[in-house]
C-alpha cells in the first residue's frame, strides 16, 4: 500500500482509504433512507480488521452515518490505535420530527466533537470536516471558530469540509481565499470530473484532498444491470434512478475495454483513475465486506496517459450530461 501527503499537514493517509457510510447500517430520517440498507455489523467489524491487515490507515466517517453507529464500530475494532488517520464530520442531525437538520453552530460541534471522541473511543480526531456545511455557514464563522477551538484543545489535529456534491467552488474558495482549513472531500471519479478545476487549485494552495464517492454508489463497479432494484431502505433507491441506471450503463460501456486492456476489474480500473491525478490524497471507496476491502485495494495502476486521457475525454462529450442528470434528480 502506497502513501500521500495530505496537502501541507503530517498526515500521510494510504492511497485507498475506508468509506465508513455504509456500515453505519439502515437507519432513516423520517421515510428517507440515509444507509446502505442491512449490513451484519460482525461482518463490518471483518472489514475493518481486513483493510486494516491490508495496509489502509485513513478510515473516513461522519457521526450522521447510522446515526453514529459507523463511528462506534470502528471504535470498537480500531479503538485508540496511533498508527491509523481518522476523519470524522460533524454538522448534520435529526430534528425533533425526525428530519434532517443542519446545525454548525459553535455548541453542537464542541458537544458532537466529544460524543464522535467517545464513541470512536480515541484522544484526538486527526481530521475533522464540517459535513456539507454552505457558504453562509461559513461566512458566520460560528463553526470556523468551534474547530479552531478543538484544534487549540487538542481535540482535533485538522480539520476541512466536505464539499457539495455538484459544486464544489463557493465554499472551498472560500476557504483557500481566506486560508482557512487543511483539507478538502471532493467527488471525484469517472462518471463526475466536475470538481477536477477546483481540486488543482485547492492542491496548489497546500490543501489535501479526499475523493469520495470513487465507485458512484457502485455504477463504477459494473455489477449492475438495468433490472438492478435497492431495497427502500438504501438511499440508492431513489437515487440510482431507472433513467440515471439505464443512461449509465450504456454510456460506460465505453469506458470498460480499458480495463481488459490491463486484466483488472472494472472497479480497479475506477480507483486507478482518479489515484493518477497527483493531487488527490487518498480516495475512499466504500467498505462493507472483506471481499470487498480485498477488491478495493488490488491491482491499483499506472493508467497510460492516453487511457487517462481518453476516461477525460469520454467525461467531457458524454458523461457530464449524466452528471447533470443526477444533479436534477437529486
Amino acid at each position: 500500500m502506497h502513501h500521500r501527503n495530505f496537502g501541507k499537514t503530517t498526515l500521510t493517509p494510504s492511497e485507498i482509504g475506508f468509506g465508513a457510510w455504509g456500515i453505519g447500517g439502515p437507519a432513516m430520517a423520517g421515510d428517507v433512507p440515509i444507509g446502505w440498507g442491512q449490513v451484519n455489523d460482525e461482518e463490518s467489524k471483518k472489514a475493518l480488521q481486513k483493510a486494516f491487515d491490508l495496509g489502509v490507515n485513513f478510515y473516513d466517517t461522519a457521526d450522521f452515518y447510522g446515526l453514529g453507529h459507523s463511528e462506534e464500530l470502528i471504535g470498537e475494532v480500531l479503538g485508540n490505535k496511533q498508527d491509523i488517520i481518522i476523519a470524522t464530520k460533524v454538522g448534520h442531525k435529526l430534528s425533533s420530527d425526525n428530519s434532517i437538520l443542519l446545525d454548525y453552530s459553535k455548541n453542537h460541534i464542541l458537544r458532537a466533537c466529544e460524543a464522535s471522541l467517545k464513541r470512536l473511543k480515541r484522544e484526538c480526531i486527526d481530521y475533522y470536516q464540517l459535513h456539507s456545511a454552505k457558504l453562509e455557514h461559513l461566512k458566520q464563522g460560528e463553526c470556523i471558530d468551534a474547530l479552531e477551538s478543538l484544534r487549540q484543545a487538542g481535540k482535533i489535529k485538522y480539520w476541512g469540509i466536505s464539499l457539495n456534491t455538484f459544486n464544489p467552488w463557493p465554499e472551498g474558495e472560500y476557504l483557500i481565499d481566506n486560508q482557512l482549513g487543511d483539507g478538502f472531500q471532493v467527488v471525484f471519479n469517472i462518471i463526475n470530473q466536475r470538481a477536477f478545476r477546483f481540486i488543482q487549485q485547492a492542491h496548489q494552495a497546500g490543501y489535501g484532498i479526499i475523493a469520495r464517492m470513487p465507485l458512484q454508489f457502485g455504477l463504477l463497479t459494473g455489477k449492475f444491470t438495468k433490472e438492478t432494484k435497492f431495497p427502500q431502505n438504501d438511499h440508492r433507491h431513489f437515487r440510482l434512478t431507472p433513467s440515471i441506471l439505464e443512461t449509465s450503463l450504456d454510456l460506460l460501456e465505453n469506458a470498460w475495454p480499458i480495463a481488459e486492456k490491463y486484466y483488472i476489474s472494472k472497479t480497479s480500473l475506477s480507483l486507478s483513475f482518479i489515484l493518477s491525478f497527483k493531487e488527490i490524497s487518498t480516495v475512499i471507496p466504500g467498505i462493507k465486506t472483506t471481499e470487498q476491502a480485498i477488491q478495493n485495494t488490488k491491482d491499483i495502476i499506472k493508467l497510460d496517459n492516453e487511457d487517462q486521457d481518453f476516461l477525460i475525454d469520454l467525461y467531457e462529450k458524454a458523461l457530464f450530461k449524466l452528471v447533470d442528470m443526477m444533479e436534477k434528480e437529486k
